[in-house]
Parts: C-alpha cells; sequence; structure tokens
C-alpha cells in the first residue's frame, strides 16, 4: 500500500512538472497588479483610458500598430470615451491610403472616424528594417496573446468560469515596460540588445520606451498632474488601454454574463417550485387513490 502511494505520488509530481513549460524556467513571473477592470464586475477607468491612449499615440505609436481599432472605437460606450467631435479631429490628423481613383491610382485622404488606425510601416520588412531585424508586434490584440504561467494550483482557479483570473497579459506588459535593468555581470548580449527582468531569456531588442516626465498628464487647479508622470503610471496607462483595444466589450459581455447568471438561478429556482408543486400533487392523488 505504501508502494503504491508513493507511485502516484510521483506520477502526480511528474505530471505537474511536465505541465510547465520549457520557457518558464528562464521567465520571472509578473506581480499580480490591482487593475479596474478585473473580477466578474470589473470595469475601465474612463480617464486612465484617456492617458493611456495618449502615451500610446505620444510614445509607442511610431512603432505599434493598431490595426484592429477604428478611430470611432474611441468615443464608443465601454472605451475611452472620447466625444464624436475629438475623435473626428483626431482621425482627420492621419492620411488614410485610399482608392482605385477614376484614374484607377491609389491616394491619400484625410482620416475618418470609420477609418482604422494605418500602420506605422507599409509592410513587415520596412518595419524589421527599421527596428535592427526586430518585428514591432501589433498592440490591438497583445494584451491577450502575451501571458505567463501561474503554476499549480493557481492555473486550477484561472479555469473557473466568471472568476477566472484573466489579467495575465496586462500583468505581464507593465512588469516588461518597469522591468528594465543592467544586465549582470557576466551577461552577454548581442549589439541593440537590452536587458529585462520579465522577458523570457532576458534579452530584447526594444530599448527603454519610457522615462519619467515623458508625457505630460492632465492637471489639477493647482497645475499640478492628477497622477504621477513616472515610468510605473505610465506603464500601467497604457497596459489598461492595450486591454480594452484587445477585449473593447469587455464591460458589455460581463454585464451579460451577470445578468445570465441571475436568469439561470431564478429559472432554477422555479423548475425547483414548479417540480416540487407537481410531485406533492401526484402523491396526494396517489395516496387518496
Amino acid at each position: 500500500m505504501k508502494k503504491t502511494t508513493l507511485l502516484i505520488a510521483g506520477f502526480l509530481a511528474a505530471a505537474v512538472v511536465a505541465a510547465v513549460p520549457a520557457s518558464a524556467a528562464e521567465q520571472v513571473k509578473p506581480p499580480r497588479e490591482s487593475w479596474s477592470f478585473a473580477g466578474p464586475f470589473g470595469t475601465f477607468d474612463r480617464a486612465q483610458l484617456q492617458r493611456g491612449f495618449k502615451v500610446y499615440r505620444e510614445v509607442c505609436a511610431s512603432c505599434h500598430g493598431l490595426s484592429r481599432v477604428a478611430f470611432r472605437n474611441l468615443s464608443q460606450p465601454g472605451g475611452p470615451e472620447f466625444t464624436e467631435g475629438q475623435v473626428k479631429a483626431l482621425a482627420a490628423e492621419y492620411q488614410i491610403q485610399d482608392g482605385p481613383n477614376e484614374a484607377g491610382d491609389m491616394f491619400e485622404r484625410p482620416g475618418r472616424p470609420a477609418d482604422h488606425f494605418p500602420s506605422p510601416f507599409p509592410n513587415e520588412n520596412a518595419a524589421r528594417a527599421a527596428n535592427g531585424g526586430a518585428y514591432p508586434p501589433d498592440f490591438s490584440l497583445l494584451a491577450k496573446a502575451r501571458t505567463y504561467e501561474r503554476g499549480f494550483p493557481l492555473f486550477i482557479v484561472d479555469a473557473i468560469p466568471f472568476f477566472e483570473y484573466a489579467e495575465h497579459g496586462v500583468d505581464y506588459i507593465h512588469a516588461l515596460l518597469t522591468g528594465y535593468r543592467e544586465a549582470p555581470a557576466g551577461t552577454t548580449l548581442q549589439p541593440g540588445q537590452y536587458w529585462n527582468e520579465y522577458m523570457p531569456g532576458h534579452a530584447i531588442a526594444m530599448p527603454p520606451p519610457l522615462s519619467d516626465g515623458q508625457v505630460e498628464y492632465p492637471k489639477d487647479e493647482a497645475g499640478n498632474p492628477v497622477v504621477p508622470e513616472t515610468v510605473d503610471q505610465y506603464s500601467r496607462d497604457v497596459s489598461a488601454f492595450m486591454m480594452w483595444a484587445a477585449e473593447p466589450h469587455l464591460e458589455a459581455r460581463k454585464a451579460m454574463g451577470f445578468k445570465v447568471i441571475i436568469f439561470l438561478i431564478v429559472f432554477a429556482a422555479l423548475l425547483y417550485f414548479t417540480k416540487k408543486k407537481i410531485w406533492a400533487r401526484a402523491h396526494a392523488e396517489e395516496a387518496h387513490g
């Protein structure tokens, strides 16, 4: 019996080890952050999304596209909720390729709210040539595409619908943007590479994109920034914006999920009492029969 128990324990331990990807050994797990949109009742912070868009536009947009987001999405409920006038003025600042015209030629025109954000590069080869061979990923879905393993037993909790932790991507992005360090002694990096604590393998081609005071935030009545103009705050805001870009209907989905759960609870209660009444009547008829 003891031998069998040891064999089972050994098998389970081997299974847990096998479930962890090889890259996990090279990656430092990002700390879990507090997000307003986390949890089954979480919502986006409108001011944070607007600040995050400002960071994206002034710092990130020169290399990273946002191809799946249309200008008009910025004014829709559940997002940054800029005014329609602001969105129209923003779109007009971009040149969008359109056509062909009557002569069969492509042409450029000012953007419209229905247009999507144009890519900063005409193609992937041009993007790599401008970035030392590295290809800057599009920001549209990055917050959902990036993740990390939380390990046993937390990965079991993450699999529970409605209560799962779904903010792995923004945790990772925030950690990556704040994780630049001096390379440890004895570490060799290739030209154009930087050491990042949270990057798998620790070598990253993107130079540190943020610095304190780099982006000017809205001021209060006393002339002070409403939130600190620091790398940590910039990375937190742009990470939240990227989460919205990846899931712009997050609030509507959570609201619908809550309504569905309430409906199922009420429906289950009605079924229970209906069944109870029918069977009580059947038992009464059988007793008098």
